[in-house]
């Protein structure tokens, strides 16, 4: 135990330095975006205003506002001391929108698609890596080379064409958007709910697509290599019936894809940022998309910061799992002890 204590407290140690670090970029990478923000706000505000002064004097209170009006180093600590208390800021483009509203709106988007597509291809991917290694034939001189190839292209590559052909020439598939342009999001109606369905489709269906070439790869090799292993051979030798190898077989070979499930679940909230803009899918990706068009610096910080934590938190949950399922690990930090 003592070895597996010392193997958590380096992994601590490594990504609280690194969670430092991605905070501090994430604050100032925004901020090196060229152009003033609070210009173009006040350029809105004060549209037709005439009296220089008064332009002036709106522009100096909200630069007093944003607190972009005190050196960068104190931003930065009045930015860490926010975040302690749960504030991310206020939005530029949206104020005095709160940037947690903002975010707390796109996220459940986000996980209504990431979730069940990951799901679904973890499922279809692994069965078809599985029949591929052990059934082989169409399934792996047909099924799984289409698959693949499929997995080859970009997410985002993957969801133009889908709109190209499957939306805009064959119309079997709404355009883009969450839901219809003309309908307000209400749970309790039955046309939002339907139209909802209707433009999730098409995301739904990219997202598995490239989910399931990329598991069941994984799977096949893994399938591959279990059955021929010394105790497959033997197990065969010995008579055992081939039902029950196959069981152990795929049961082993399914334990680094549960490790892979597992980081797919953590990462998410960042997943296919760029093929949810290709969809104007209302979520974390579309989000800091337009965040980054209209330079609203703490949207985008909130944005990233969301993302850089559930991939990091993925990370660590998975290097967990690896410390208590494999004792090699431990062995290895009690050696180096």
């Amino acid at each position: 135990m003592k070895g597996y204590e010392k193997y958590l407290g380096r992994k601590l140690m490594w990504y609280g330095i690194t969670l430092f670090i991605a905070i501090l970029l994430n604050f100032l990478l925004p901020r090196l975006i060229p152009g003033n923000p609070v210009a173009s706000l006040v350029a809105q505000v004060t549209e037709g205003l005439t009296d220089a002064a008064a332009v002036k004097q709106i522009y100096e209170a909200y630069m007093a506002e944003f607190g972009l009006d005190k050196p960068i180093w104190q931003q930065f600590f009045i930015y860490i001391g926010n975040l302690f208390q749960g504030n991310m800021g206020v939005s530029f483009v949206e104020y005095p929108r709160k940037v947690s509203d903002i975010i707390s709106g796109a996220v459940p988007w986000t996980l209504r698609l990431q979730i069940p597509a990951i799901f679904t291809g973890w499922i279809l991917g692994n069965s078809l890596g599985a029949l591929a290694a052990y059934r082989k034939g169409v399934f792996d001189k047909v099924f799984f080379p289409v698959f693949l190839f499929i997995a080859a292209i970009p997410a985002f590559g993957l969801a133009i064409v889908n709109v190209y052909f499957l939306a805009n020439k064959l119309s079997l598939f709404p355009r883009g958007l969450g839901y219809a342009f003309d309908l307000l999001p209400d749970w309790s109606n039955p046309q939002f709910i339907l139209s909802m369905i209707s433009h999730y489709r098409l995301p739904f269906i990219t997202m598995v697509l490239v989910a399931i070439g990329g598991q069941s790869l994984g799977m096949r090799e893994m399938s591959i290599y279990e059955l021929n292993a010394d105790y497959v051979k033997y197990s065969r030798f010995m008579g055992i019936k081939d039902s029950r190898i196959v069981w152990y077989v795929f049961r082993n070979a399914m334990l680094p894809q549960i490790t892979g499930l597992a980081l797919s679940l953590g990462t998410m909230i960042g997943g296919n940022i760029i093929a949810e803009i290709v969809f104007s899918y209302p979520g974390i990706g579309t989000t800091l998309f337009r965040a980054i068009g209209s330079q609203d610096f703490p949207v985008i910080s909130g944005c990233t910061l969301m993302i850089t934590i559930t991939v990091l938190a993925a990370n660590f949950l998975v290097d967990i799992l690896c410390g208590v399922i494999d004792p090699r690990i431990r062995l290895t930090q009690q050696e180096e002890g």
